[in-house]
């Protein structure tokens, strides 16, 4: 990473530029590190970086403070050139407490900067945290690392001194304070998190100075205390010109929608049961009903799906959203709408199972049971998005294709794109592709499964068109007429239409954008979330003249029409998935390649060093 001196102006302390900078800030999940980490990011998205976050929650809605599966953080990477990925090991760690020290300084790198609240590091959190004795006294830490030790607690209640609050209302402000440090040791706007206090706490004017001075308390902290003899800035990067907002992945899926309903003309109908990591998508639709949405928070998943297939027979674009466990109680319902070929959007934020699992972690484990998870043969669309702002583009494809193709569209996003956030160019409406909806009005000639040539589509009809009444349900229909059938010829017509009509939608995916030379001796293939974590590895395999290149998946049921063809142009391949290896079973079973996996579950985004070790492994017959 290069570096350079800033000419210090006057008594200022001097400063160095970065290209880019990993911080995380980690605390007890009541000490405010999400909402701190989260206006760290507005503040580096108004300085004009680019940026990616990891979000990191305790499973327990509200663990024993003090305690290490208790611990919340927030990490983000930003720079001044192309940011892939939240960053492997930190430059900076942000320690609240004891427990947040024990969990996460493993990840930082030597010599990073360490800055600890010494206020937690109390007998009683010690024990918690299950040090014998108070770390921050041992001679090694600060030899290894950049150790300030700072009463972030006992400051911040300086700082309020004169204000109306009790100790517990105090204590809650020291978030504010270690943001204000921070942001000046990183050269970071305070513009954005004070506007931002203004409108939080616009009812309670006590609270909004409180949270005012503490957050200038520790700005202030950072340019006198002589322990800090320098601070950082990163340049903006070189982004396209446009607006930006800085975007999760499940916000976009919601707008994804809230788009494809403007542009379509039709209703959003939003079936879901609150499910972790996907009821932030229910609570972004519910904010929106002035546009084409109705929200349902139903009483349980099985009555959510079938909201949505009704909303679907309705006229209206029917969607669902849950995360694996609520997937698989749906799927008998996917299957209605698999028989019945209505237009069904699905989205499954994938998180670590199986079972409850790890319900705040990441995994890519439902690729499986997306593509094959419902009884008999229930094949289903499925696609998946690269990284957060691309998951708008993903749930408005998925609408297009489902109402196109009379067909249910499973969407696979995961915690870490749910969750994570980068900064997203807003597009001009007008430049999406159209979603073109024709409803059957006609009388002459109307049969149920009476189908579109190019598509296998069957008509769309509202019910009570006139003249149009027909039947639908779980029972095999006769070909063409959708009566019912126990045929045996007809049954497997219809079990191979239904999958043709899945395989044509491969005449709507464009051409795979190879990541590197055409050909030559090795491939990675990715999909979802690891997407970025695997460019970044490919990109500094390639600066070293390694001949390597990636692919990213985003349609994975029906694959690329063009991927076999560039499968054999490599002598390896190599496949970096969140778990046990599914995709990489998929590409041997569909193109007899001899793919090899890298695969780690450990509810964690893969780092690109470890896939960047892995691509040197593979091309150097290391095991």
């Amino acid at each position: 990473m290069s570096e350079t001196m800033a000419p210090a102006r006057g008594v200022e302390k001097p400063r160095r530029e970065l290209e880019r900078a990993v911080i995380r800030f980690a605390g007890d999940s009541g000490d405010g590190m999400q909402l701190t980490g989260e206006q760290f990011t507005t503040e580096t998205a108004w300085a004009g970086n680019d940026l990616a976050t990891l979000p990191n929650f305790p499973a327990e809605i509200r663990a024993p403070a003090g305690t290490l599966f208790g611990v919340s953080s927030y990490q983000l990477q930003f720079g001044s050139q192309r940011v892939y990925t939240p960053g492997d090991r930190l430059d900076c760690l942000v320690a609240m407490n004891p427990a947040a020290l024990k969990v996460h300084l493993r990840d930082l790198k030597p010599g990073g900067l360490l800055i600890v609240n010494t206020a937690a590091f109390d007998r009683r959190n010690l024990d918690k945290a299950g040090y014998a004795e108070n770390p921050l006294d041992d001679p090694a830490l600060a030899e290894r690392y950049r150790l300030h030790k700072i009463d972030m607690t006992g400051l911040t209640h300086e700082a309020l001194r004169d204000l109306p609050l009790n100790a517990k209302e105090k204590d809650r402000c020291k978030n504010f304070f270690a943001l204000g440090l921070v942001s000046w040791i990183y050269t970071r706007p305070l513009e954005p998190t004070l506007q931002w206090i203004s409108r939080r706490f616009a009812k309670n004017p006590v609270m909004a100075e409180a949270n005012t001075r503490a957050l200038k308390a520790g700005h202030a902290f950072g340019e006198t205390a002589e322990i800090f003899a320098e601070h950082y800035t990163v340049e903006p990067a070189d982004l396209p010109p446009g607006v930006y907002r800085a975007m999760t992945g499940n916000r976009a899926l919601a707008w994804g929608l809230l788009a494809a309903a403007e542009r379509s003309g039709l209703p959003v109908v939003y079936g879901a049961y609150p499910i972790t990591p996907a009821s932030g998508i229910l609570e972004e639709l519910a904010q929106h009903k002035r546009f084409r949405v109705r929200t349902i928070q139903a009483e349980d998943e099985i009555a959510a799906v079938c909201a949505a297939i009704g909303a679907a027979f309705g006229g209206a674009i029917g969607v669902t959203g849950s995360s694996g466990p609520g997937i698989a109680l749906k799927s008998e319902a996917i299957g209605l709408a698999v028989m019945a070929e209505l237009p069904l959007v699905v989205f499954d934020i994938q998180r670590a199972g199986p079972s409850t699992g790890m319900p705040t972690k990441t995994e890519q484990g439902d690729l499986l049971q997306a593509l094959y998870g419902r009884n008999s043969e229930a094949p289903v669309v499925v696609l998946a998005p690269a990284t957060p702002g691309d998951c708008f583009y993903i749930a408005y494809e998925a609408v297009r294709i489902a109402v196109k193709y009379m067909v249910p569209v499973i969407v696979l996003s995961d915690g870490f794109l749910a969750n994570g956030s980068e900064p997203w160019l807003i597009p001009d409406p007008s430049t999406l592709p159209p979603i073109e909806v024709r409803f059957r009005t006609e009388k002459e000639g109307f049969f149920p499964y009476l189908r579109d040539p190019a598509t296998l589509a069957r008509p769309w009809v509202r019910p009570g068109t006139p003249g149009l009444e027909h039947r639908i349900g779980g029972l095999e229909k006769q070909d063409v007429t959708g009566n019912i059938s126990y045929e045996p010829d007809n049954h497997d017509h219809m079990v191979r239409t239904r999958a043709e009509k899945v395989r044509r939608v491969a005449q709507e995916i464009p051409p795979t954008t190879i990541h590197g030379p055409a050909t030559g001796d090795l491939l990675v293939v990715g999909w979802g979330g690891t997407y970025g974590a695997i460019t970044a590895a490919v990109e500094r395999a390639q600066a070293e003249g390694r001949s390597v290149a990636s692919i990213h998946l985003r349609y994975l049921n029906p694959l690329p029409p063009d991927l076999g063809h560039i499968l054999r142009e490599y002598r390896k391949i190599l496949v970096p998935e969140i778990n046990s290896g599914q995709l990489v079973r998929v590409l041997r079973a569909e193109y007899l390649v001899d793919a090899v996996g890298f695969n780690r579950v450990r509810g964690l985004p893969l780092a690109s060093d470890e896939i960047y070790e892995a691509i040197v492994q593979l091309q150097e017959g290391r095991p």
